[in-house]
């Protein structure tokens, strides 16, 4: 079974910058959620991605992705899906062992940033950024299926 192993954190500040790569604009939009998983299709690029993520709650879940023309991407996010859209620049930042994802979150979302690190087992250890804030991997208003139904400037 395919599984997503990852932690969640704020940032602190935009020193991350230096050593990022040059980021990718996302633009997802979600189909109507259950309570047991999301259901997604995302385009960076010219690429476009379905994913579905079990909605378990915390660093461990069931995560299936599969590629999609983005011209059938294109279609499914202006007719099928729930808006707002997510729409956010990823920068891939390497930290110790591992590479990290900024998220920098635009449009409904903008001034939200937010670090993951993906890991391969829960308990594996990580270097921790200096940039790295709190952890925010078992609160669901920071999943990304929930900044649609409330987003981040909606929480001011």
């Amino acid at each position: 079974m395919p599984a997503e192993i990852e932690r969640k954190f704020l940032v602190r500040d935009d020193s991350w910058r230096q050593q990022a790569g040059p980021g990718n604009p996302y633009r997802q939009g979600y189909f109507g959620g259950t309570r047991r998983a999301s259901i997604r299709v995302r385009i960076s690029g010219d690429e476009g991605r379905l994913n579905i993520k079990s909605m378990t709650l915390g660093v461990e879940r069931q995560e299936y992705e599969y590629p999609v023309p983005v011209d059938e991407a294109r279609e499914m996010l202006d007719t099928l899906c729930e808006r707002p859209f997510v729409e956010k620049v990823r920068y891939e930042v390497p930290v110790g062992d591992h590479v990290w994802e900024v998220d920098v979150f635009e449009g409904d979302n903008a001034g939200l940033v937010v670090a993951e690190v993906e890991l391969n087992d829960p308990d594996e250890g990580f270097e921790m950024p200096a940039w790295a804030g709190e952890e925010v991997s078992h609160d669901p208003k920071y999943y990304n299926i929930n900044l649609v139904k409330h987003p981040y400037r909606a929480w001011k």
